[in-house]
């Protein structure tokens, strides 16, 4: 690679994007753009961020909001979905990085950078999902990913590496959890998370209670939705934003959305996180069950079957690409009549449906009751029964012979 003069760093603020400032500027002699996207991950990690990136070299600082973005374009797809990664991971991480990676490459452009670069580490998901992006956006773009190329193996040589260089950094040898936050979700990996044979220490959970120290009388809420998307909790209409974060409060304090997973990383080994996903798994939950009411059972169970194909997208950076485009147009079409409300119990981590009311519900009561009915000839379950099972029967047949 010839030397860039000018790179975009995707910044956090965080251990690894903190060195990289000094570590570019002393090995590649550049100047550095640092380019942070406010997806929700609080006030606390954005305090100060502009301020820290210029004491430690950075020429140019971007920060954006887009919060409404994040839930509106790539949140609310994602919940019409219903994408899951391995039965538990609501894809915290994995969604946000698409947007982060598309302003990073915004900014580059517009700010005449001659290459990109991000704090991925070499053994991670992260920098695939950075560097699909960057290549469907900005291919003419050289990427630097000082994970790969530095002489830094561990969270504890960056510390040091810190130290030397006056990076000032929140964490410590002795706090060494490595976490990553935004409206959706906050993930919890490293110190005593590596090995899974380890329970998930009570101190590392951050948005919600533990069933223990949750309520003892149980909550509802309702979430009301328009063709898939929720649009209000509890009758008041609020933006994509505000809904999840108002259900992250409800969930949190109900101990609702704790996850601890072994996962098949993209880059092919097994790593161990734990995850609090509070509003997403109340929506998720919501979403499921106005589906169950308005979707015809063929298109349902298809698309149950495409929902984990687009999980394992989203979860391998493929955002950018024409089949996660197609399949949101099919989410987009089955979404249309998703339209309604569903009331929820929330009790001690538990989720329960209460209520679930859709114009378009496909549920008959006339139909499905006990009662006998004028809509429905029980006597033509007999033929029924006897053309499926006719090939069953001629096996049988065979076989006994």
């Amino acid at each position: 690679m010839t030397k860039p003069k000018k790179v975009a760093l995707a910044y956090s603020g965080g251990l690894d994007t903190s060195i990289i400032i000094p570590w570019l500027k002393e090995n590649y002699g550049c100047e550095v753009v640092a380019v942070c996207g406010d997806v929700g991950q609080g006030g606390e990690e954005l305090a100060g961020l502009e301020e820290k990136a210029r004491k430690t070299g950075a020429s140019e600082v971007y920060v954006a909001d887009l919060r409404e973005e994040f839930a509106s374009e790539y949140l609310w797809p994602l919940v019409r979905s219903g994408g899951v990664y391995e039965h538990k991971y609501l894809l915290g991480t994995s969604i946000a990085r698409p947007l982060l990676a598309k302003y990073q490459v915004e900014m580059a452009l517009k700010s005449g950078c001659d290459a990109l670069a991000h704090g991925c580490t070499g053994k991670g998901n992260d920098q695939v999902r950075f560097e699909l992006t960057y290549k469907a956006l900005a291919p003419q773009l050289p990427v630097i990913a000082p994970w790969r190329e530095w002489n830094i193996v561990s969270r504890e040589d960056a510390i040091e590496y810190a130290a030397k260089h006056n990076v000032p950094i929140k964490v410590s040898a002795a706090k060494i959890y490595s976490r990553d936050r935004n409206m959706w979700h906050i993930s919890h990996e490293g110190g005593e998370l590596e090995d899974p044979a380890n329970a998930a220490p009570d101190r590392i959970w951050m948005l919600t209670k533990s069933p223990a120290e949750a309520p003892d009388k149980p909550a509802t809420v309702t979430v009301s939705f328009e063709k898939g998307v929720p649009v209000a909790v509890d009758g008041k209409a609020m933006s994509a934003a505000q809904i999840v974060t108002t259900l992250n409060t409800i969930g949190g304090e109900n101990a609702i959305g704790r996850v601890d997973l072994v996962e098949n990383r993209f880059v092919g080994m097994k790593s161990r996180g734990c995850y609090e996903t509070p509003g997403g798994t109340i929506i998720m939950a919501a979403h499921r069950e106005l589906e169950a009411l308005t979707l015809d059972r063929a298109t349902l169970h298809y698309k149950q079957k495409l929902a984990l194909d687009y999980a394992e997208m989203v979860y391998n950076g493929l955002w950018f690409t024409p089949l996660r485009e197609a399949l949101d147009a099919f989410f987009a079409k089955t979404a249309e009549t998703a339209t309604g409300e569903v009331t929820l119990k929330l009790y001690k981590g538990n989720i329960e449906p209460v209520s679930r009311k859709s114009p378009y519900s496909l549920y008959s009561l006339d139909i499905a009751s006990f009662t006998m009915g004028a809509s429905y000839d029980q006597k033509d379950a007999l033929g029924f029964i006897n053309l499926t099972g006719l090939p069953i029967k001629i096996r049988a047949s065979v076989t006994k012979k």
